[in-house]
């Protein structure tokens, strides 16, 4: 499989899952929207990292990795508040699906937390659609 490929792959993954965020947003499942948006987000920015030939790292807030690339990506691209993003969502990653002792993820993440998780994934895969979008044949 090629690097375009894999990128491409995201790319169909990330689509479908904007789907699926809906789906659960109207249905009020606020927390597994804010989950699944950075897995979302992680799978867009891994694969524009991997367009730009660039190998993502193995973990899940993949930030770093675009600022000390910025370089590699169109120049009106807001790599900053893509960064931002990611290391935002990944703050929840956890907590948004198994909770914690004095947390319970369906009690504690709401409309305006899954609302905003969702308007962040969508933003990222509209600038990993430009990214892996321009480099495919």
């Amino acid at each position: 499989m090629t690097r375009d490929a894999l990128a491409l792959s995201y790319l169909a993954k990330c689509r479908l899952r904007l789907e699926i965020l809906q789906f659960a947003l109207e249905r009020g499942g606020y927390s597994d929207v804010v989950r699944e948006a950075q897995e979302c987000v992680e799978l867009a920015l891994k694969g524009m990292l991997r367009t730009v030939d660039v190998d993502p790292p193995r973990v899940h807030e993949v930030g770093p990795q675009l600022l000390r690339n910025r370089s590699r990506f169109p120049a009106d691209l807001d790599i900053d508040s893509l960064a931002k993003i990611s290391r935002e969502l990944r703050k929840d990653r956890e907590l948004s699906f198994y909770g914690a002792e004095d947390l319970v993820p369906t009690e504690a993440y709401g409309l305006a937390e899954a609302e905003q998780a969702l308007e962040w994934a969508r933003e990222v895969v509209q600038a990993a659609e430009r990214v892996i979008g321009a480099a495919s044949p």
